[in-house]
């Protein structure tokens, strides 16, 4: 099996911290998720995450005008150069201090950066040049008491506005002016948030904290009307001449709400204001017109940005990470995404692969695309965390189990909750499993240590399994339809139950530790259960024997706490998985736990050979993620910095107060203690159903893992003779069996696909049935992957069921083998068919419009016509 599997996407988490902003063509949103960039695709509806991490969260964003240069910066001021367009980083920078804000020259040939109460501007470096030394200061502005907080650039890139904590606004030039001197833009009675220009240069607006804004004016300008005329060169150099004086005061006038972020667009005078109680507003300036005011959240808004054409606005919310954008002439929403508050705790593929099911300690449920990494449906039915979820084999049925005392069931299609089944008694539910039929449901109990089921049709009871001695950790249904149900439990045993059987005697396997999770092989033969002591055993189903252990502690391992006492290596609370997925043949087995890594091992035939280990995140800013601590973080008093409290440092007093109530902090862990950070772990881990993917439940949000077959060479019969060369060779005398064989010998996709779409429709099934059968297997899986991106439809639906009337009865016999390829040919005719019915609905209602029409326009005429007024 191949582990090739690369980052693709984080799906849970669409907003964390720092500036969200557009790209120059104002059709992708860029937001920051932790320590990586979110890139949302807003007139194709995906989205993706660039294939780079910061060393911790990132505080600030900016990208070139020209779209090609992309600069992230962490909370410490470490920056990354990116080239954007291809993911790749170009170099490493320390500005040495905390960045509040960054900002490109108009013509993108200068950087400027907040350093403290100093401003640095910075020369562009080159993208397609590698330099060892690509970041080059071209000047120092001094000149504010307290730190800088934003930077905007004037239209010609000759001079920029600074804005600060002291309450005053200052004008720069890039290049030094005989005989200017910085001016200082003073009024304010609260810290500047922002300073803008307009677009013709003849007014620069402020906005304060406290509500105020400020337009200011030349001050010996004779006549109002010159505002109003174009901008020219000689007008825009003017800029540092003019002696700048308060033309207008305006005020927000909202009680008790404080500005928190701005922006403005030039071209068409717009300022958009997000406030600290979740409004936010649009005014035209200079009349100072309230154009749009709405509540579009329940915390602050932390980051605002307008795309390019002045038609979107987007919106991020902090604390309850969210991502809005907002089209404010139509008033409607283009995006509204929201991650999970809390962790999330568990995720589920449905059996298509194409959507992912995740619950978390919010008590919510949501389901995401894995296509466009969106969350389509959110219920919300849950009083308490969600802890399990599973899906119907067959229908599009979602099972969750919470610590309510609820399990629930959820209609995909409609979008309902239709059963809800509880205990006779009010228990805690931990772990949920659907026997492959969809007919029973089974939860298992932390408060009464029984198993529960009930019928999903009726919705009653049907038994309660007892015999366990503790919390039932982990249920799982026998995937073959043997009416097997095991539990594990954490008194170290696991139960067999034959659920439809008369007598209820089951012999217990016993464990060296407290099971924390079980999984069943495909095939039903084979179950690998997860122990406290990091150990995997694997138990033979029909004999009851033990097969394999996987001695999983030093491989699980890794990472140091802030506040942990005892290195890594001897650290216990890593040492063990949590999680186990098998892949969809059998041949592997995934495991994650309470560690920043994941394994996938080897099983077959007894083996446990660890394949590849994956680090789920480099970020510092969670704990976990480095295995010796850092001995310059602690102060004399002995004390890791990182572990003090700075919240009564905030500058707004809302962030100040600690308004929770003593117990009431659901799954943010102990709030008494100096400070709180979230550990790098993951509580989940599923394999894609076509074994394509996998997902993992991870502190930051859903990471995907996805194998990365564009740059992989692997060949299947290498000969010397085999080149690219001699397959084209081959193919232009028209043997086209012979060049498609020598295409998947090779292995690399281009030649495969040249080879594929040149061999004719009435040849098909000919070259179809002669294919060897070692092939057919890598035939189907890229006449799949075509299907969802060529053009030629019927042209591969040929290939498919050619392919699979010819080879039917072997793929059959060797489905398990075979399970992921045709799980991906029946997703790919799926899209096709919903595609497809959704174009003839939508074709069926136009011709039935142009029929009535053409039936209304006939009726007008014979009324019009002299015979029809005689009749």
């Amino acid at each position: 099996m191949k582990a090739n599997y690369k980052f693709s996407n984080i799906c849970g988490t669409v907003y964390q911290q720092g500036n969200i902003l557009f790209t120059p063509d104002g059709n992708t949103l860029l937001s920051p998720v932790g320590n990586r960039v979110s890139v949302f695709d807003l007139v194709n509806n995906k989205s993706r995450t660039l294939p780079v991490e910061n060393r911790k969260n990132i505080a600030a964003i900016a990208l070139s005008p020209d779209g090609n240069v992309l600069v992230s910066i962490d909370e410490d001021g470490r920056a990354l150069l990116v080239n954007f367009k291809r993911g790749v980083i170009l170099h490493h920078f320390n500005f040495q201090k905390p960045v509040k804000d960054i900002q490109f020259s108009p013509d993108g040939k200068f950087i400027a950066v907040t350093h403290d109460s100093h401003v640095q501007v910075w020369r562009t470096p080159n993208h397609l040049v590698r330099e060892f030394a690509p970041f080059v200061l071209h000047r120092t502005y001094t000149g504010h008491h307290d730190e800088v907080s934003s930077i905007r650039w004037s239209p010609d890139s000759t001079c920029f506005i600074t804005t600060s904590r002291d309450m005053t606004a200052r004008l720069f030039t890039l290049d030094p002016l005989e005989g200017f001197r910085p001016k200082t833009f003073a009024g304010h009675k609260d810290a500047v948030i922002g300073a803008y220009f307009s677009a013709n240069g003849k007014f620069i607006y402020t906005v304060s904290r406290d509500g105020a804004v400020f337009t200011w004016t030349a001050k010996d300008e004779p006549d109002d009307t010159e505002a109003l005329q174009p901008v020219s060169s000689a007008l825009a150099s003017s800029i540092p001449q003019t002696r700048w004086g308060v033309h207008d005061r305006h005020y927000f006038n909202l009680p008790n709400t404080r500005v928190v972020c701005t922006t403005f667009h030039p071209s068409s005078n717009l300022l958009v204001v997000g406030f600290s109680s979740g409004v936010f507003g649009l005014w035209e300036l200079p009349a100072f017109t309230n154009i749009h005011t709405l509540s579009i959240s329940q915390e602050k808004i932390s980051s605002v940005a307008i795309s390019p054409s002045g038609e979107w606005l987007a919106f991020g919310a902090r604390r309850l990470g969210q991502l809005l954008v907002w089209e404010w002439q139509s008033e409607s929403y283009i995006l509204k995404q929201q991650g999970h508050y809390f962790d999330m705790n568990t995720l589920v593929y449905a059996p298509d692969g194409q959507t992912i099911a995740t619950g978390g300690d919010d008590g919510k449920l949501k389901v995401w695309s894995v296509q466009n990494g969106f969350c389509f449906v959110t219920f919300s039915e849950h009083t308490a965390p969600i802890t399990d979820i599973t899906f119907a084999k067959y229908g599009s049925v979602l099972f969750s189990a919470s610590l309510d005392g609820t399990v629930r069931a959820f209609d995909l299609v409609r979008y309902r909750n239709f059963r809800t089944f509880t205990s006779p008694s009010p228990v805690q539910f931990s772990s949920i499993a659907v026997d492959p039929s969809g007919e029973v449901v089974a939860a298992g109990s932390t408060d009464t240590f029984e198993v529960f089921m009930w019928s999903v049709q009726t919705g009653k009871l049907l038994d309660i399994l007892a015999g366990h001695e503790a919390p039932v950790s982990a249920l799982a249904f026998s995937p073959t339809g043997a009416n097997q149900l095991a539990s594990g439990s954490w008194d170290r045993t696991i139960r067999i139950w034959n659920i439809f059987s008369r007598s209820r005697a089951v012999e217990p396997l016993t464990l060296s530790s407290d099971v924390l999770s079980i999984a069943f092989r495909p095939d039903g033969v084979e179950l690998g259960a997860s122990t406290l002591d990091g150990q995997i055993t694997f138990f033979d189903v029909r004999s009851g024997k033990q097969s394999n252990v996987i001695d999983g502690r030093k491989d699980v391992s890794g990472g140091r706490k802030a506040n942990d006492r005892v290195a890594a290596v001897n650290s216990s609370s890593t040492k063990a998985f949590t999680s186990l997925a098998y892949t969809a043949d059998g041949s592997c087995l995934l495991a994650g736990g309470n560690s920043k890594y994941v394994c996938l091992y080897d099983v077959r035939e007894g083996e446990g050979v660890l394949v590849k280990k994956f680090q789920i995140s480099e970020n510092l800013s969670l704990d976990g993620t480095q295995e010796f601590l850092d001995s310059r973080k602690v102060n004399d008093a002995g004390i890791n910095i990182d572990l003090i409290d700075d919240r009564g440092n905030a500058s707004d007093l809302e962030d100040r107060m600690d308004t929770s109530l003593p117990g009431a902090s659901r799954g943010a862990g102990d709030m008494s203690v100096r400070k709180h950070r979230q550990e790098a772990r993951t509580k989940c881990v599923r394999f894609s159903p076509t074994g394509r993917a996998w997902a993992a439940a991870s502190t930051e949000g859903l990471l995907i893992y996805s194998l990365d077959d564009t740059v992989m060479f692997d060949p299947f019969d290498l000969t010397l003779d085999l080149t690219p060369q001699a397959v084209l060779n081959i193919l232009a005398e028209g043997e086209y069996l012979k060049a498609l064989v020598l295409a998947f010998r090779l292995n690399e996709k281009p030649i495969i696909q040249q080879v594929y779409e040149r061999i004719p429709p009435s040849d098909i099934r000919l070259v179809a049935r002669q294919m060897p059968d070692v092939y057919i297997p890598a035939l189907l899986r890229f006449t799949s992957e075509h299907l969802e991106k060529s053009p030629h439809l019927e042209f591969d639906l040929m290939w498919v069921q050619t392919v699979i009337t010819a080879h039917g009865r072997f793929l059959r016999d060797r489905s398990g083998e075979h399970a992921p390829v045709l799980r991906a040919a029946q997703k790919a005719l799926g899209d096709v068919e919903g595609s497809i019915s959704r174009l003839c609905d939508e074709n069926t209602s136009t011709l039935q419009y142009l029929i009535d029409q053409s039936v209304v326009k006939h009726g007008l005429e014979v009324d019009m016509s002299p015979n029809g007024s005689d009749s």
